[in-house]
């Protein structure tokens, strides 16, 4: 197994433990999707809080941007993290990349746009369900 860096560990006696690329690749990977599912969960905040005017929306907004877009860029398997990047771009492009964003344009987009992060959110929790073939066993257990 190849050893790609080694940390030293301040706290015990100078112990170095190395990580394999995949590890850090693993590790950059959670911190991509960590990102984008902040950005989402501010966005829902802001669109749902009534006293967010469309100049502190953008304010925030570019700031979750610029941060994500700091991370390097990795390969997402899940549909729901795909869409929901596609979402956050296309997002962007339709408020802080144009000049005449303004109050009732935001207040237009509100509800929208809350429906749009809610289907995301369906489209996550989709995948914890039970598959059908588990649904059946335990349907008929009350019975007799």
């Amino acid at each position: 197994m190849q050893y790609v860096r080694a940390y030293p560990l301040l706290y015990d006696k100078g112990i170095i433990i190395r990580y394999t690329q995949k590890q850090i690749d693993k590790f950059n990977r959670q911190k991509y999707i960590t990102e984008l599912e902040k950005i989402s969960k501010n966005l829902f905040r802001m669109f749902r809080d009534d006293d967010v005017c469309s100049q502190s929306f953008m304010v925030k907004f570019e700031q979750l941007k610029k941060k994500f877009d700091e991370k390097a860029e990795v390969h997402l398997d899940s549909e729901y993290h795909q869409q929901l990047k596609m979402y956050i771009e296309r997002l962007y492009q339709q408020t802080c990349s144009v000049e005449l964003f303004c109050d009732k344009s935001f207040n237009d987009i509100r509800e929208a746009e809350m429906s749009n992060l809610n289907r995301l959110q369906k489209l996550k929790n989709g995948t914890s369900y039970k598959k059908d073939k588990h649904k059946s066993k335990h349907q008929n257990e009350d019975w007799g």
